[in-house]
């Protein structure tokens, strides 16, 4: 199961859930009518209509969004809107007296996350998202941010799906900063970390070939051949220097019995915009 890297901001909650600062506005209703006649409020704003009249009156949208049982006096009624928009209404009872309440809409906003936060060099990734219209059809662009550049860079023009839905697989070589930005809206960023590719291969007569691959060259770093030990711990048994082509020929200290080996590289070695990495495993069977 991939598991996605979620960026979790005061922005995408405003956009998807929280209606945390929803308000209640009041409308009274009066022998001339409704008061105020026109109203303004936030999408998951309530409003609510209490008669102060002597005589019963209906709130009736004329869309049909809500309508209200006939309230007599002193009675309420509330209706949350969720959907911005001009929403008119009048009392079903004296069909004169009209009012309007204009919902303004929450802006729009785009979300990002990550397959993984981690992956190895040469490893695909997908990067995805939702508008929070949650609508298809609507135009993200995805940007990055490489380890080292001073700024964004557009690298797709995506389009949502069904729910607003979005996504684009990526193979990033160094340490990498998304962005997406939909409309005038712009996603927190999310960060992929890479880590070298390291390769431990057998070769003939007992020799072992070892590689690091990644966006840049490793001639002359450091790499270390270690040994898990009997109690499940890597100790280092030899220092190795990668030559040219970032590679090394070596072979393993003799040492009897059935051990299992690796190539270590750490951070220091691996460079700017790189975390230590790994090879696979080897075994090594010595009487």
């Amino acid at each position: 199961m991939r598991k996605f890297l979620l960026v979790p901001t005061a922005l995408l909650a405003l956009a998807f859930a929280s209606n945390a600062a929803a308000a209640t506005k009041d409308v009274r209703i009066v022998k001339t009518g409704f008061s105020p006649i026109s109203l303004q409020v936030n999408a998951g704003d309530t409003v609510r209509w209490t008669n102060r009249d002597t005589t019963s009156h209906q709130v009736v949208s004329d869309r049909g969004a809500f309508v209200s049982t006939i309230l007599a006096p002193g009675k309420t009624f509330s209706f949350t809107f969720k959907a911005a928009g001009t929403y008119r209404y009048r009392d079903a009872l004296e069909p004169a007296e009209r009012g309007a309440v204009t919902v303004k809409g929450l802006p729009p906003t785009v979300s990002i996350g990550a397959s993984s936060p981690i992956v190895v060099y040469g490893a695909e990734i997908k990067i995805s998202g939702l508008v929070s219209s949650l609508k298809a059809g609507e135009q993200v662009t995805l940007w990055a941010q490489p380890h080292g550049q001073s700024s964004f860079v557009q690298i797709a023009v995506l389009t949502t799906v069904t729910g607003g839905a979005w996504d684009y697989n990526t193979k990033p070589t160094v340490l990498t900063t998304y962005q997406a930005r939909s409309k005038n809206a712009a996603s927190q960023p999310v960060v992929v970390q890479v880590k070298p590719k390291i390769s431990l291969l057998p070769g003939k007569r007992g020799y072992f070939y070892a590689r690091v691959s990644a966006g840049v060259s490793f001639a002359g770093k450091t790499v270390y051949l270690q040994r898990r030990t009997l109690f499940g711990q890597w100790v280092s048994v030899q220092r190795l220097t990668l030559g040219s082509q970032s590679g090394r020929i070596f072979k393993v200290p003799r040492r009897k019995g059935t051990w299992s080996y690796r190539i270590f590289m750490g951070v220091d070695a691996a460079g700017s915009g790189y975390l230590e990495s790994w090879s696979g495993t080897q075994t090594v069977r010595r009487k």
